[in-house]
């Protein structure tokens, strides 16, 4: 489904992403781990077509897509989310879902009345708030909404683009335990579904849900494998696990 071959991005001395070659096959969790300042991040944001590499390509479904900008990448089935969660505070949870699906659909932007009464978007709408917990909380403004669903409001509004892949950049971050419980819950009933690439620094969730799991140091990949490959990789466990991870 995605595959990167030899993925290069530097930021004048730094370099972010060092020759990266990552093969994702459909339907896999593949989850891409590593420490702060792994690069990361910067993989995702060239994966999305926020940032263009130095070097290197990036095939989305067998195609070229290095290139390619952002909106046709979205508009082709990759849908990602963020660190920080990007909604809109005074939109409903509703108007918010509506929106990305009328964004997906390719209407003018005469949508800000439209989002929140035309039904073939609500419909849509509604559907994706329900796969991901939040169908009751559909009426409620997002800045009312507690940081968990925000997190899954924003998958929410991933899935309304009828994504054939998600990139998800750390969708448990700032959650307590019980919040980053049910955000595993939403991941293990999406996987299967979609296609998912997860960077997530919850190891715990990272062994529970992936099929596949890459490490990044430094912007290189050091080791690629099942998790317990991974888990018991001596480079891997001296460079981030650490020895009480086994």
């Amino acid at each position: 489904m995605l595959e990167t071959r030899d993925l290069y991005k530097h930021f004048g001395g730094l370099v972010a992403t060092d020759h990266v070659s990552l093969s994702i096959r459909e339907g896999e969790l593949h989850a891409v781990i590593g420490p702060n300042g792994a690069g990361k991040t910067t993989l995702i944001a060239q994966l999305a077509g926020e940032l263009r590499p130095d070097g290197g390509a990036i095939l989305f479904d067998g195609k070229d897509v290095t290139r390619t900008p952002v909106q046709r990448r979205a508009a082709s089935g990759l849908a990602r989310s963020f660190q920080i969660t990007s909604v809109f505070p005074s939109f409903s949870a509703l108007a918010n879902v509506a929106l990305a699906v009328q964004a997906h659909a390719g209407h003018s932007f005469r949508f800000w009345r439209r989002a929140a009464h035309d039904a073939a978007l609500t419909g849509p709408a509604r559907d994706a708030l329900e796969l991901v917990g939040l169908g009751s909380r559909a009426e409620v403004p997002a800045e009312l909404l507690s940081h968990g669903e925000q997190r899954q409001l924003e998958i929410a509004m991933a899935l309304a683009t009828r994504p054939r892949m998600l990139l998800l950049d750390e969708p448990m971050a700032g959650m307590g335990p019980a919040e980053g419980a049910s955000m595993v819950d939403l991941l293990r009933k999406l996987k299967g579904r979609y296609t998912i690439l997860l960077i997530e620094h919850d190891m715990d969730a990272v062994f529970a849900l992936a099929d596949w799991i890459t490490v990044l140091v430094h912007g290189a990949v050091i080791a690629t494998g099942t998790p317990e490959e991974i888990r018991y990789d001596a480079e891997v466990r001296r460079a981030y696990l650490g020895e009480e991870t086994v």
